[in-house]
């Protein structure tokens, strides 16, 4: 499943197979979808202040009614023959990864910073064989390169060799239920309320818009325009109109409507960065700002 920058929850329900709930679901039920961050004054994401996918799996399984068994650490010749027994008894979910040495995918030659999951199916001496749900069903990817980028050592969040098996139904539970459950979570995360410890100059929601239409008005130089217009806007928009869905789904209807409204003003971003116009894009984020005000006061 999968062709675009929804990495974990396509690799979430490969594995949960014919039961699985939408991809939908599955991300806004991570938290998130429940705000935006500025991380250290020059790393913009569409996504809660202080979140990372890492905090929000478990959190995800648990209110679409799943559990799954976490293994992580050691070192490589141990984690390589963790998976190899693991593939034995079916698929394996993996990751975070580091995209950048995952070489099947054009234009990689090394580490970039980008976190990214995998499904694992099959292991031998020279490759690992997956599914690789930004757009590669049944890639191989060299064990060596593999094993660098399950290290994960630049990626910003979580443990080397990181895997889930033993995906098991503990509950019915229906999609509105689902979504319902993770409100209170949603309204802390727009309240940023968050133990992560976050660098210097990180900010969130409104001050965050704010910040990043003055650096897009600058020039969005240091890699900033690159990282909004291949990934940022992309996930940001998509995983907004999903939140919109959900909401509406679990009976938020004011609060579907806002969140309809960020994925549009996130979605307008994206050709003003690829052109250049960097005004209009400065001026949707700011018309972006106050929303995430009004979307905790509608949730609320």
């Amino acid at each position: 499943m999968g062709s675009g920058p929804y990495c974990y929850s396509n690799s979430f329900a490969m594995l949960l197979g014919a039961q699985a709930p939408s991809t939908a679901v599955i991300e806004v039920a991570t938290g998130g979808p429940f705000g935006m961050q500025l991380i250290g004054g020059t790393l913009v994401f569409f996504d809660a202040y202080g979140w990372d996918p890492e905090q929000g799996f478990d959190r995800a399984l648990a209110a679409i009614g799943w559990t799954s068994t976490v293994s992580k650490g050691g070192d490589a010749d141990s984690a390589l023959a963790r998976l190899a027994a693991a593939v034995r008894q079916g698929p394996v979910w993996v990751g975070p990864v580091e995209m950048g040495h995952l070489r099947h995918q054009p234009e990689m030659t090394g580490p970039i910073g980008a976190d990214h999951f995998v499904v694992a199916l099959d292991v031998d001496d020279e490759r690992v064989l997956v599914h690789d749900p930004h757009g590669y069903p049944y890639a191989e990817v060299p064990v060596g390169d593999f094993m660098t980028a399950w290290r994960a050592e630049t990626v910003s969040y979580g443990d080397a060799y990181t895997m889930r098996t033993g995906f098991a139904k503990v509950a019915e539970v229906s999609d509105a239920d689902a979504i319902r459950s993770i409100i209170p979570a949603a309204l802390d995360w727009l309240s940023m309320r968050t133990e992560a410890e976050m660098p210097p100059g990180s900010l969130g929601n409104g001050a965050a818009a704010e910040r990043v239409a003055g650096l897009v008005e600058a020039g969005a130089g240091d890699g900033l325009r690159e990282h909004l217009m291949y990934f940022a806007i992309r996930v940001g928009a998509r995983r907004l109109s999903d939140t919109a869905d959900c909401l509406l789904l679990a009976g938020y209807d004011e609060a579907s409507r806002i969140a309809a409204e960020q994925a549009r003003l996130v979605g307008s971003l994206q050709y003003p960065m690829v052109t250049k116009d960097f005004p209009a894009a400065a001026a949707a984020l700011r018309r972006l700002a106050p929303t995430y005000d009004r979307l905790r006061a509608a949730l609320a």
